[in-house]
């Protein structure tokens, strides 16, 4: 077994090659300095004199407003690239992960999206993740993981802005109207070794166990570090980002239990063990 992991600079790709390095799995990460997974040619020589046995497919555009004013560079990362990679998975049989997200649902009403519910992406980043998603679907060896909310050690994510923010605000205001579950890489990296030494193939739904508004996520993010800073509530109409948001980002996770794998922690657990590595609980 030899895992390539694409996107080694990101949050997620950063921790799933510490933790296969921690079980001993051969290994190597990858970011847009080793491979431009836009440009189909250096795709395709890249893999020449493949020694890879499995894929894990992290690198994405992510950037979700900046998404609606470059669609065309959105579609090349997420969509392009995507397929790219999976078509050297189908020339050397190499199983294929790919990361998605809570985004291509429309985030209607308040119960958790199983997996065969109807799929209706906001905005160009949604659709892209989407689109990507059916290119890998079309192997026959293939893992979909949909998550949501997610922060990590290696990267900028919705808790380092807040506790940047703190340093020079004593309010803030947040969304209070969009629910989901804030998801742990480490967690979710470890899930993924889980899952990829394995032939359980599918789609599945994978964030830490909870739900809860991003404004009182900040309030929680504060109360942790034992901050001083009034978060007040705004809907998502009156915050007005560019590109729409889902409202109901809840996922149902029962598949992970069904196949066999564990369940994340419970989010309260994952933030408190990220701002103790931080060092932002003392």
């Amino acid at each position: 077994m030899n895992i390539l992991v694409t996107g080694f600079g990101g949050q997620l790709g950063y921790d799933i090659i510490k933790e296969l390095e921690s079980r001993n799995i051969p290994c190597k990460g990858i970011d847009i300095q080793d491979l431009d997974l836009t440009d189909e040619a250096a795709v395709n020589n890249f893999f020449s004199d493949n020694k890879y046995t499995h894929l894990i497919h992290c690198a994405a555009w992510t950037a979700v407003d900046k998404a609606e004013e470059n669609e065309a560079l959105c579609r090349k990362v997420n969509v392009d690239g995507t397929r790219y990679l999976a078509a050297q998975c189908k020339k050397y049989n190499m199983p294929m992960m790919y990361f998605s997200t809570d985004y291509v649902y429309g985030g209607e009403g308040n119960e958790p999206y199983k997996i065969g519910d109807k799929i209706n992406p906001l905005g160009v980043y949604a659709k892209t993740k989407y689109e990507g998603e059916l290119e890998v679907s079309k192997l026959d060896k293939y893992f979909i993981i949909r998550t949501s909310w997610v922060f990590g050690n290696n990267g900028n994510n919705f808790i380092n802005t807040m506790m940047k923010l703190s340093e020079n605000h004593n309010e803030l205001k947040v969304v209070c109207d969009q629910i989901g579950s804030p998801t742990y890489t480490i967690d979710l990296a470890k899930l993924s070794c889980d899952m990829i030494v394995t032939d359980k193939y599918g789609v599945y739904h994978a964030s830490n166990e909870g739900y809860i508004s991003w404004a009182d996520f900040a309030r929680e993010i504060f109360k942790y570090a034992n901050l001083n800073v009034n978060v007040i509530n705004v809907t998502t109409e009156e915050y007005n980002a560019k590109a729409m948001r889902p409202k109901n980002s809840r996922l149902d996770k029962s598949k992970l239990t069904e196949m066999g794998f564990s369940r994340l922690p419970d989010w309260q657990d994952a933030l408190h063990r990220y701002m103790t590595i931080k060092g932002w609980i003392k």
